[in-house]
């Protein structure tokens, strides 16, 4: 096991399993009332429409697969118990309930049905059906809540166990996830609906961190607000051409991510920062993050590819700094360090190579601070070796650090110096004007 509990004092193993009975007593009564009620609602209609593909009838019914199936039942209430502080209990507790509160809203407002009949089994698989024939009725599809209560429990565990029962692990949660399909108690398209929602409610509460909404205040910046309109409307459209498109193809709900992805951006820019983006000091990125924003990071990818694609990727602005866009694997052959100030992409691992990351937000001005942090950071790095400070374009966020360490180091006598030192070297540079100020005040 990589993280056990027997080394836990007991004064707080017996904090941890008293937080955790009082959400178990909480929470599954809570699951059995609120699912219901969903199953009693949609089968009062009469046109409960469903998203199954016609070659999902191909799909075989094999009945041993309820074991793992039910399985997951065994899981929620035995995760709740295998923690090590009753803060972690909690944080599993509203990632349980975050997916539910979704999942049943979802099944409420839209409710879908699943179509396929279940031939008649006997034993115990038959049992087994039989039982969760008297309370799950074929109308809460989508999202799967089977799977997105999956991915919460799946990252639960796969850190605390190590080598084979790891491996072992990941084999059950898979038979566990694949078992929606041959229990025939879900369509296809319900998975990765599932498997969102549960990477979102990750997201919401992650490991170690604080929640990225924890300290959203609503931004005063006029640019920031127009940013965060820009995304949200992106996200309302998709959204609605999602609920349309439904309507003659299940393929409608693979939209919900892009839309989702622009809506946390739209809230990163509003007032929750760059935190939206869980970005660590050394460019690792969270997994929720690392897929519910992929949509987004793709876009952002081509953005960039396409505003470089006629520009060097670095260029040498002196004593072994060079400025560029972010950078491919194979520039860092030449590089002992990387400063990057993107928020949105993730760093690139390598063994034995530094990347320190300064997330911030694109298009938005950084403060004096944050400026002179990196600053700081690509003087020391260059004790070690050449360093690349690094943004999206190159244009913005990295420029403005590159022009405080040309100040800094007596190379520029001012701001717009040292800018027009950057472009002469071959990178454009798009500065606001009151960012010169920004930058002089970094440098002193």
């Amino acid at each position: 096991m990589g993280e056990g509990v027997a080394s836990i004092p007991g004064s707080e193993r017996r904090a941890v399993l008293r937080a955790a009975a009082l959400w178990l007593l909480f929470l599954a009564p809570f699951f059995y009332l609120t699912y219901g009620t969903a199953n009693w609602l949609a089968s009062l209609r009469s046109d409960v429409p469903n998203v199954a593909f016609g070659w999902e009838r191909h799909i075989p019914f094999l009945a041993w697969t309820i074991v793992p199936y039910w399985s997951i039942n065994a899981f929620y209430a035995i995760s709740l118990f295998v923690n090590d502080t009753p803060e972690a209990v909690g944080r599993l507790a509203r990632r349980y309930l975050t997916a539910q509160v979704i999942a049943v809203a979802c099944f409420v407002a839209f409710p879908l049905q699943a179509i396929f009949v279940r031939p008649q089994t006997e034993g115990l698989p038959g049992f087994m059906f039989d039982v969760l024939g008297g309370f799950d009725k074929p109308f809460n599809q989508a999202p799967s809540l089977h799977i997105a209560l999956l991915v919460i429990i799946w990252d639960h565990w796969r850190f605390r166990f190590a080598g084979a029962a790891r491996m072992i692990w990941h084999l059950w949660s898979f038979l566990i996830g694949i078992s929606v399909l041959t229990t025939w108690q879900h369509h296809v398209l319900d998975i990765p609906a599932g498997a969102l929602l549960g990477l979102f409610a990750l997201w919401l509460f992650p490991s170690g961190d604080k929640s990225p909404l924890s300290g959203f205040r609503w931004t005063a910046e006029a640019k920031a607000r127009r940013l965060a309109a820009f995304y949200a409307v992106g996200a309302t459209v998709l959204l609605i051409v999602a609920i349309l498109a439904t309507r003659s193809s299940g393929a409608g709900l693979l939209l919900l991510w892009p839309a989702l992805a622009l809506a946390i951006v739209a809230l990163g820019y509003a007032g929750a920062g760059e935190a939206v983006f869980q970005k660590a000091a050394d460019g690792r990125i969270s997994l929720a993050s690392r897929w519910l924003l992929m949509p987004y990071r793709l876009g952002a990818w081509l953005n960039m590819l396409w505003w470089t694609r006629r520009l060097p990727e670095t260029v040498d602005i002196g004593d072994g700094v060079l400025l560029g866009r972010f950078p491919k694997r194979s520039t860092l052959s030449t590089i002992a360090t990387v400063i990057d100030l993107t928020a949105e992409f993730p760093g690139l691992v390598v063994p034995g190579f530094a990347w320190r990351a300064f997330p911030c937000l694109d298009l938005l001005s950084l403060t004096a601070g944050r400026i002179r942090e990196a600053a700081l950071a690509v003087e020391e790095a260059r004790r070690h070796g050449p360093v690349l400070i690094c943004c999206a374009l190159g244009f913005q966020r990295s420029a403005v650090v590159a022009a405080c360490v040309l100040v800094r180091a007596g190379h520029a006598a001012s701001a717009a110096s040292a800018v027009a030192q950057i472009r002469a070297a071959g990178r454009p540079v798009h500065l606001p004007a009151e960012t010169y100020a920004v930058i002089d005040e970094a440098a002193r």
